[in-house]
Protein backbone atom coordinates (compact mmCIF):
# COMPACT_ATOMS: atom_id res chain seq x y z
CA UNK A 1 0.00 0.00 0.00
CA UNK A 2 1.49 3.32 -1.10
CA UNK A 3 1.51 6.06 1.52
CA UNK A 4 -0.06 9.38 0.60
CA UNK A 5 2.09 12.39 1.43
CA UNK A 6 0.80 15.99 1.55
CA UNK A 7 2.53 18.82 -0.25
CA UNK A 8 4.94 21.18 1.50
CA UNK A 9 6.78 24.22 0.13
CA UNK A 10 10.51 23.52 0.41
CA UNK A 11 13.28 26.05 0.75
CA UNK A 12 15.32 24.34 -2.02
CA UNK A 13 14.29 22.75 -5.31
CA UNK A 14 16.45 19.60 -5.14
CA UNK A 15 19.36 17.84 -3.48
CA UNK A 16 22.25 19.39 -5.43
CA UNK A 17 22.59 22.46 -3.13
CA UNK A 18 23.06 20.09 -0.19
CA UNK A 19 26.19 18.40 -1.57
CA UNK A 20 28.73 20.87 -0.16
CA UNK A 21 26.65 22.08 2.79
CA UNK A 22 25.32 18.80 4.22
CA UNK A 23 26.53 15.65 2.46
CA UNK A 24 30.24 16.45 2.21
CA UNK A 25 30.34 17.80 5.80
CA UNK A 26 28.63 14.59 6.93
CA UNK A 27 31.34 12.51 5.27
CA UNK A 28 34.10 14.67 6.79
CA UNK A 29 32.48 14.44 10.21
CA UNK A 30 32.19 10.68 9.79
CA UNK A 31 35.87 10.41 8.88
CA UNK A 32 36.76 12.12 12.15
CA UNK A 33 34.47 9.87 14.17
CA UNK A 34 35.74 6.76 12.42
CA UNK A 35 39.37 7.72 12.99
CA UNK A 36 38.82 8.21 16.73
CA UNK A 37 36.58 5.20 17.39
CA UNK A 38 39.27 2.48 17.29
CA UNK A 39 41.73 4.35 19.52
CA UNK A 40 39.46 5.44 22.39
CA UNK A 41 39.71 2.13 24.22
CA UNK A 42 43.41 1.78 23.31
CA UNK A 43 44.16 5.23 24.75
CA UNK A 44 42.22 4.41 27.91
CA UNK A 45 44.27 1.24 28.37
CA UNK A 46 47.50 3.17 27.76
CA UNK A 47 46.47 5.53 30.56
CA UNK A 48 46.11 2.60 32.97
CA UNK A 49 42.38 1.88 32.74
CA UNK A 50 41.15 -1.68 33.22
CA UNK A 51 39.24 -3.41 30.44
CA UNK A 52 35.94 -2.63 32.20
CA UNK A 53 36.81 1.05 32.68
CA UNK A 54 37.99 1.32 29.07
CA UNK A 55 34.64 -0.06 27.95
CA UNK A 56 32.84 2.45 30.15
CA UNK A 57 34.84 5.33 28.67
CA UNK A 58 33.89 4.21 25.16
CA UNK A 59 30.24 4.05 26.25
CA UNK A 60 30.38 7.63 27.56
CA UNK A 61 30.29 8.90 23.99
CA UNK A 62 26.93 7.20 23.46
CA UNK A 63 25.71 8.34 26.85
CA UNK A 64 26.63 11.92 25.95
CA UNK A 65 24.47 11.68 22.82
CA UNK A 66 21.51 10.40 24.86
CA UNK A 67 21.92 13.12 27.50
CA UNK A 68 22.34 15.78 24.83
CA UNK A 69 19.30 14.93 22.69
CA UNK A 70 16.65 16.79 24.68
CA UNK A 71 18.52 20.04 25.42
CA UNK A 72 19.64 19.97 21.77
CA UNK A 73 16.03 20.54 20.75
CA UNK A 74 15.76 23.72 22.81
CA UNK A 75 19.15 24.91 21.55
CA UNK A 76 18.27 24.46 17.87
CA UNK A 77 14.80 25.97 18.35
CA UNK A 78 16.16 29.01 20.16
CA UNK A 79 19.37 29.72 18.26
CA UNK A 80 18.72 28.14 14.85
CA UNK A 81 20.60 25.47 12.93
CA UNK A 82 23.59 27.63 11.94
CA UNK A 83 24.51 28.88 15.42
CA UNK A 84 23.80 25.43 16.86
CA UNK A 85 26.25 23.90 14.39
CA UNK A 86 28.87 26.45 15.41
CA UNK A 87 28.26 25.81 19.11
CA UNK A 88 28.19 22.05 18.66
CA UNK A 89 31.42 22.13 16.67
CA UNK A 90 33.10 24.24 19.36
CA UNK A 91 31.97 21.86 22.09
CA UNK A 92 33.06 18.86 20.04
CA UNK A 93 36.44 20.37 19.33
CA UNK A 94 36.89 21.05 23.05
CA UNK A 95 36.08 17.42 23.84
CA UNK A 96 38.57 16.16 21.25
CA UNK A 97 41.31 18.46 22.57
CA UNK A 98 40.68 17.07 26.06
CA UNK A 99 41.06 13.55 24.67
CA UNK A 100 44.31 14.58 22.97
CA UNK A 101 45.75 16.02 26.18
CA UNK A 102 44.24 13.53 28.65
CA UNK A 103 46.65 12.26 31.30
CA UNK A 104 44.13 10.11 33.22
CA UNK A 105 41.34 7.76 32.14
CA UNK A 106 38.66 9.98 33.62
CA UNK A 107 39.96 13.05 31.81
CA UNK A 108 39.62 10.99 28.63
CA UNK A 109 36.11 10.06 29.71
CA UNK A 110 35.17 13.74 30.08
CA UNK A 111 36.39 14.36 26.55
CA UNK A 112 34.34 11.42 25.24
CA UNK A 113 31.24 12.67 27.05
CA UNK A 114 31.62 16.17 25.61
CA UNK A 115 32.00 14.84 22.07
CA UNK A 116 28.83 12.80 22.57
CA UNK A 117 26.94 15.90 23.72
CA UNK A 118 28.24 17.81 20.71
CA UNK A 119 27.19 15.02 18.36
CA UNK A 120 23.63 15.30 19.67
CA UNK A 121 23.48 19.02 18.83
CA UNK A 122 25.17 18.46 15.47
CA UNK A 123 22.90 15.59 14.49
CA UNK A 124 19.69 17.37 15.46
CA UNK A 125 20.66 20.60 13.68
CA UNK A 126 21.42 18.73 10.45
CA UNK A 127 18.22 16.68 10.63
CA UNK A 128 16.14 19.76 11.38
CA UNK A 129 17.73 21.62 8.46
CA UNK A 130 16.95 18.79 6.03
CA UNK A 131 13.38 18.50 7.33
CA UNK A 132 12.82 22.22 6.81
CA UNK A 133 14.41 22.62 3.37
CA UNK A 134 14.08 19.40 1.37
CA UNK A 135 10.96 18.78 -0.77
CA UNK A 136 8.79 16.08 0.75
CA UNK A 137 9.09 13.93 -2.37
CA UNK A 138 12.89 13.86 -1.93
CA UNK A 139 13.01 13.74 1.85
CA UNK A 140 13.86 10.06 2.28
CA UNK A 141 16.56 10.22 -0.41
CA UNK A 142 18.08 13.23 1.32
CA UNK A 143 18.05 11.53 4.72
CA UNK A 144 19.40 8.25 3.33
CA UNK A 145 22.12 10.04 1.37
CA UNK A 146 23.09 11.97 4.47
CA UNK A 147 23.30 8.74 6.50
CA UNK A 148 25.25 7.01 3.72
CA UNK A 149 27.79 9.83 3.49
CA UNK A 150 28.34 9.69 7.24
CA UNK A 151 28.83 5.93 7.03
CA UNK A 152 31.21 6.33 4.11
CA UNK A 153 33.27 8.71 6.22
CA UNK A 154 33.16 6.37 9.20
CA UNK A 155 34.34 3.56 6.92
CA UNK A 156 37.27 5.63 5.59
CA UNK A 157 38.15 7.20 8.94
CA UNK A 158 40.07 4.27 10.44
CA UNK A 159 42.15 3.95 7.27
CA UNK A 160 43.07 7.65 7.29
CA UNK A 161 43.58 7.54 11.05
CA UNK A 162 45.95 4.61 10.72
CA UNK A 163 48.21 6.62 8.43
CA UNK A 164 48.26 9.59 10.81
CA UNK A 165 48.92 7.28 13.77
CA UNK A 166 52.00 5.95 11.99
CA UNK A 167 53.27 9.51 11.67
CA UNK A 168 52.44 11.06 15.06
CA UNK A 169 51.58 8.21 17.43
CA UNK A 170 48.56 6.51 18.95
CA UNK A 171 46.54 9.70 19.44
CA UNK A 172 46.76 10.62 15.77
CA UNK A 173 43.17 9.47 15.37
CA UNK A 174 42.07 12.30 17.65
CA UNK A 175 43.92 14.77 15.43
CA UNK A 176 41.92 13.52 12.44
CA UNK A 177 38.75 13.85 14.51
CA UNK A 178 39.62 17.42 15.49
CA UNK A 179 40.16 18.43 11.86
CA UNK A 180 36.94 16.66 10.87
CA UNK A 181 34.84 18.42 13.52
CA UNK A 182 36.19 21.87 12.72
CA UNK A 183 36.09 21.51 8.93
CA UNK A 184 32.63 19.95 8.82
CA UNK A 185 31.29 22.63 11.16
CA UNK A 186 32.80 25.41 9.04
CA UNK A 187 31.23 24.02 5.85
CA UNK A 188 27.77 23.54 7.38
CA UNK A 189 27.82 26.92 9.13
CA UNK A 190 27.97 28.74 5.79
CA UNK A 191 24.28 28.06 5.23
CA UNK A 192 21.67 30.52 6.56
CA UNK A 193 18.87 29.17 8.74
CA UNK A 194 15.75 28.13 6.81
CA UNK A 195 12.49 30.01 7.46
CA UNK A 196 10.50 28.62 10.37
CA UNK A 197 6.98 27.30 9.90
CA UNK A 198 5.08 28.58 12.93
CA UNK A 199 1.35 28.20 13.14
CA UNK A 200 -0.85 31.17 13.95
CA UNK A 201 -1.83 31.47 17.56
CA UNK A 202 1.31 29.72 18.76
CA UNK A 203 3.22 32.76 19.92
CA UNK A 204 4.31 30.99 23.09
CA UNK A 205 6.23 28.39 21.08
CA UNK A 206 9.54 29.61 22.42
CA UNK A 207 8.49 28.56 25.92
CA UNK A 208 7.54 24.98 25.07
CA UNK A 209 8.87 22.55 27.66
CA UNK A 210 9.89 18.91 27.57
CA UNK A 211 6.83 17.77 29.56
CA UNK A 212 4.64 19.58 27.03
CA UNK A 213 6.37 17.85 24.12
CA UNK A 214 5.99 14.45 25.78
CA UNK A 215 2.33 15.15 26.62
CA UNK A 216 1.37 16.46 23.19
CA UNK A 217 3.08 13.65 21.31
CA UNK A 218 2.86 10.77 23.75
CA UNK A 219 0.98 8.60 21.21
CA UNK A 220 3.73 8.84 18.60
CA UNK A 221 6.60 8.58 21.09
CA UNK A 222 5.12 5.60 22.95
CA UNK A 223 4.23 3.57 19.84
CA UNK A 224 6.30 4.46 16.80
CA UNK A 225 9.00 5.67 19.20
CA UNK A 226 9.18 2.19 20.69
CA UNK A 227 9.82 0.82 17.22
CA UNK A 228 12.55 3.43 16.80
CA UNK A 229 14.15 2.35 20.08
CA UNK A 230 14.08 -1.31 19.01
CA UNK A 231 15.65 -0.42 15.66
CA UNK A 232 18.40 1.50 17.46
CA UNK A 233 19.13 -1.50 19.68
CA UNK A 234 19.11 -3.94 16.77
CA UNK A 235 21.37 -1.85 14.56
CA UNK A 236 23.93 -0.87 17.20
CA UNK A 237 24.25 -4.35 18.69
CA UNK A 238 25.67 -5.83 15.50
CA UNK A 239 28.93 -3.99 16.21
CA UNK A 240 29.22 -5.97 19.44
CA UNK A 241 27.96 -9.41 18.41
CA UNK A 242 30.08 -9.88 15.28
CA UNK A 243 33.41 -9.48 17.11
CA UNK A 244 32.19 -11.62 20.00
CA UNK A 245 31.21 -14.47 17.71
CA UNK A 246 34.39 -14.06 15.66
CA UNK A 247 36.44 -14.49 18.83
CA UNK A 248 34.34 -17.54 19.69
CA UNK A 249 35.20 -18.99 16.27
CA UNK A 250 38.90 -18.26 16.74
CA UNK A 251 39.24 -15.69 13.94
CA UNK A 252 42.04 -13.16 14.09
CA UNK A 253 41.76 -9.35 13.98
CA UNK A 254 42.64 -9.12 10.28
CA UNK A 255 39.89 -11.56 9.32
CA UNK A 256 37.36 -9.67 11.44
CA UNK A 257 38.36 -6.38 9.83
CA UNK A 258 37.87 -7.79 6.33
CA UNK A 259 34.46 -9.22 7.27
CA UNK A 260 33.42 -5.88 8.77
CA UNK A 261 34.59 -4.11 5.62
CA UNK A 262 32.53 -6.36 3.36
CA UNK A 263 29.44 -5.81 5.51
CA UNK A 264 30.02 -2.04 5.54
CA UNK A 265 30.34 -1.96 1.74
CA UNK A 266 27.01 -3.75 1.32
CA UNK A 267 25.50 -1.35 3.87
CA UNK A 268 26.57 1.65 1.77
CA UNK A 269 25.31 0.14 -1.49
CA UNK A 270 21.81 -0.28 -0.05
CA UNK A 271 21.47 3.25 1.33
CA UNK A 272 20.41 5.32 -1.69
CA UNK A 273 18.03 2.68 -3.15
CA UNK A 274 16.33 2.57 0.25
CA UNK A 275 15.72 6.32 0.12
CA UNK A 276 14.30 6.05 -3.40
CA UNK A 277 11.92 3.27 -2.33
CA UNK A 278 10.76 5.29 0.68
CA UNK A 279 10.05 8.37 -1.41
CA UNK A 280 8.17 6.43 -4.06
CA UNK A 281 6.35 3.72 -2.11
CA UNK A 282 6.39 4.82 1.52
CA UNK A 283 8.45 4.41 4.65
CA UNK A 284 6.86 1.14 5.76
CA UNK A 285 8.19 -0.75 2.76
CA UNK A 286 11.75 -0.08 3.95
CA UNK A 287 11.49 0.06 7.75
CA UNK A 288 9.78 -3.32 8.13
CA UNK A 289 12.08 -5.31 5.80
CA UNK A 290 15.14 -3.63 7.34
CA UNK A 291 14.34 -4.86 10.83
CA UNK A 292 13.16 -8.25 9.56
CA UNK A 293 16.41 -8.88 7.67
CA UNK A 294 18.48 -7.77 10.68
CA UNK A 295 16.45 -10.13 12.88
CA UNK A 296 17.07 -13.03 10.49
CA UNK A 297 20.81 -12.30 10.51
CA UNK A 298 20.92 -12.56 14.31
CA UNK A 299 19.17 -15.92 14.19
CA UNK A 300 21.61 -17.14 11.52
CA UNK A 301 24.70 -16.02 13.43
CA UNK A 302 25.02 -19.04 15.77
CA UNK A 303 24.98 -21.34 12.72
CA UNK A 304 28.10 -19.76 11.18
CA UNK A 305 31.11 -21.95 11.90
CA UNK A 306 33.92 -20.11 10.14
CA UNK A 307 35.01 -17.02 8.26
CA UNK A 308 32.86 -17.77 5.19
CA UNK A 309 29.70 -18.30 7.22
CA UNK A 310 30.33 -15.18 9.29
CA UNK A 311 30.89 -13.17 6.09
CA UNK A 312 27.50 -14.32 4.78
CA UNK A 313 25.86 -13.18 8.01
CA UNK A 314 27.72 -9.85 7.85
CA UNK A 315 26.40 -9.33 4.31
CA UNK A 316 22.83 -10.06 5.44
CA UNK A 317 23.29 -7.61 8.33
CA UNK A 318 24.68 -5.05 5.91
CA UNK A 319 21.62 -5.38 3.68
CA UNK A 320 19.28 -4.96 6.64
CA UNK A 321 21.16 -2.04 8.10
CA UNK A 322 21.63 -0.34 4.73
CA UNK A 323 17.90 -0.53 4.05
CA UNK A 324 17.35 1.28 7.34
CA UNK A 325 19.76 4.13 6.64
CA UNK A 326 17.84 7.37 7.01
CA UNK A 327 14.49 5.80 7.87
CA UNK A 328 14.44 7.01 11.48
CA UNK A 329 15.40 10.56 10.47
CA UNK A 330 12.78 10.49 7.71
CA UNK A 331 10.02 9.26 10.00
CA UNK A 332 10.91 11.90 12.58
CA UNK A 333 10.71 14.64 9.95
CA UNK A 334 7.40 13.22 8.69
CA UNK A 335 5.57 13.30 12.01
CA UNK A 336 7.25 16.37 13.54
CA UNK A 337 4.89 19.36 13.90
CA UNK A 338 6.40 22.31 11.98
CA UNK A 339 5.79 24.78 14.80
CA UNK A 340 7.94 22.81 17.26
CA UNK A 341 9.98 20.66 14.92
CA UNK A 342 13.33 20.87 16.70
CA UNK A 343 11.94 20.03 20.15
CA UNK A 344 9.98 17.08 18.80
CA UNK A 345 12.94 15.78 16.81
CA UNK A 346 15.03 15.91 19.97
CA UNK A 347 12.55 13.67 21.79
CA UNK A 348 12.33 11.45 18.71
CA UNK A 349 16.10 11.08 18.42
CA UNK A 350 16.22 10.17 22.09
CA UNK A 351 14.19 7.01 21.42
CA UNK A 352 16.65 5.78 18.78
CA UNK A 353 19.79 6.87 20.62
CA UNK A 354 18.57 5.17 23.81
CA UNK A 355 18.25 1.95 21.88
CA UNK A 356 21.69 2.38 20.34
CA UNK A 357 23.20 2.94 23.78
CA UNK A 358 21.21 0.29 25.60
CA UNK A 359 21.36 -2.49 22.98
CA UNK A 360 25.10 -3.25 23.17
CA UNK A 361 24.99 -2.75 26.94
CA UNK A 362 22.21 -5.34 27.23
CA UNK A 363 24.13 -7.76 25.02
CA UNK A 364 27.15 -7.46 27.29
CA UNK A 365 25.01 -8.21 30.34
CA UNK A 366 23.25 -11.15 28.68
CA UNK A 367 26.52 -12.60 27.41
CA UNK A 368 27.87 -12.54 30.96
CA UNK A 369 25.13 -14.87 32.26
CA UNK A 370 23.84 -16.74 29.18
CA UNK A 371 25.35 -18.49 26.15
CA UNK A 372 25.90 -16.13 23.21
CA UNK A 373 23.26 -17.95 21.19
CA UNK A 374 20.56 -16.85 23.63
CA UNK A 375 21.73 -13.25 23.39
CA UNK A 376 21.48 -13.47 19.59
CA UNK A 377 17.98 -14.95 19.88
CA UNK A 378 16.95 -12.03 22.11
CA UNK A 379 18.26 -9.59 19.51
CA UNK A 380 16.36 -11.39 16.76
CA UNK A 381 13.15 -11.21 18.80
CA UNK A 382 13.73 -7.50 19.45
CA UNK A 383 14.21 -6.89 15.72
CA UNK A 384 11.01 -8.72 14.80
CA UNK A 385 9.07 -6.87 17.50
CA UNK A 386 10.40 -3.58 16.15
CA UNK A 387 9.33 -4.58 12.63
CA UNK A 388 5.83 -5.28 13.92
CA UNK A 389 5.68 -1.89 15.65
CA UNK A 390 6.81 -0.13 12.48
CA UNK A 391 4.28 -2.04 10.38
CA UNK A 392 1.46 -1.09 12.72
CA UNK A 393 2.25 2.52 13.51
CA UNK A 394 4.05 4.16 10.57
CA UNK A 395 1.62 6.85 9.40
CA UNK A 396 -0.25 6.32 6.17
CA UNK A 397 -0.57 10.08 5.85
CA UNK A 398 2.53 12.08 6.62
CA UNK A 399 3.56 14.41 8.20
CA UNK A 400 0.08 14.99 9.67
CA UNK A 401 -3.50 15.24 8.51
CA UNK A 402 -5.01 15.98 11.89
CA UNK A 403 -3.84 15.68 15.52
CA UNK A 404 -5.28 12.16 15.62
CA UNK A 405 -3.39 11.13 12.48
CA UNK A 406 0.11 11.62 13.86
CA UNK A 407 0.36 7.88 14.33
CA UNK A 408 -1.33 6.32 11.34
CA UNK A 409 -3.44 3.20 11.16
CA UNK A 410 -3.40 0.51 8.51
Amino acid sequence: MTETLPKEQPAIAGLKPLVTTVFVPAAIFGIGQGAAAPIMAVTARDLGASVAVAGLIVALGGLGAVLGDLPAGRIVSRFGERRSIIGGSSLGATGVVICLLAQTPWMLGIGALLTGLANAVWGLARQSYLAETVPLGLRARAMSSFAAMWRLGFFLGPLIGAGVILLVGARGGFLVQLVGVVLAGALMARVPDPPRKVQAGNSDHGHVTLPEILRRHRAALSTLGTGSLMMGAARASREAVLPLWALHLGLDAAQVSVIFGIGAAVDLLCSYPAGHIMDRYGRRLVAVPSLTVIGVSYLLLPFSTGAVGLTVVAVVMGIGNGLGNGVIMTLGADIAPPEERAEFLAAWRLTHDTGMFGGPLAIGLLAAVLPLGWAFAALGATSFAGAAMMFRFIPVYSPRVSPRSRVGKL
